[in-house]
């Protein structure tokens, strides 16, 4: 279990680089390019994850994971005036996940915590929001990608590379690591 909690943050840490890796690619224009009427801009994208990690975070162990200050709906309204603006929340939200995941022992894994009054044990909780921000972190880098389009740098291993790719890997030794070492 150990090893369970070591890996959860290094997985947090690389959904949160991707998107990193996005907006360094991105205007603030482009972030707020929403493809179709009712669509969600990698801003709004945004938006709702700060939402949901300040809400979720915040006093994890202690208080229910939807609190009352969370008004979900206006989430989805595109509020942000600066990229600068728009970044330092993205990091306040992670900031707010790292701080109450990073002093966490084995012990506290089977913990009951509740969202929305279901209980979940905290093992199943971080399971269950590292699925969510994976699927959201997933969206903003598609969307990153097609506003792109050729100028876009890949975030993984770029189409047509993988044989190279494979082949620099097994030319190494086995090694017990994280994937996102190499990173």
């Amino acid at each position: 279990m150990e090893s369970y909690l070591s890996s959860i943050i290094k997985q947090f840490e690389y959904y949160q680089s991707l998107g990193d890796k996005t907006f360094s690619q991105l205007s603030f224009k482009e972030m707020q390019n929403e493809f179709t009427e009712d669509s969600n801009s990698v801003a709004i994208i945004v938006k709702h994850l700060v939402g949901n990690m300040l809400s979720r975070w915040t006093n994890f162990l202690t208080e229910d994971g939807e609190k009352e200050w969370r008004f979900r709906d206006k989430e989805f309204e595109d509020t942000y005036t600066s990229k600068e603006e728009l970044v330092g929340e993205w990091n306040k939200g992670w900031d707010c996940l790292f701080s109450a995941i990073k002093p966490l022992k084995k012990e506290d894994l089977e913990r009951i915590i509740y969202i929305r009054n279901q209980g979940h044990t905290v093992t199943e909780a971080i399971n269950r929001q590292l699925a969510h921000y994976a699927y959201h972190v997933g969206q903003i880098v598609f969307l990153g990608k097609l506003i792109k389009g050729n100028g876009w740098t890949s975030l993984s291993i770029p189409k047509g590379t993988s044989s190279k790719y494979n082949s620099e890997k097994f030319s190494k030794e086995k090694t017990r690591k994280h994937f996102t070492d190499d990173l």
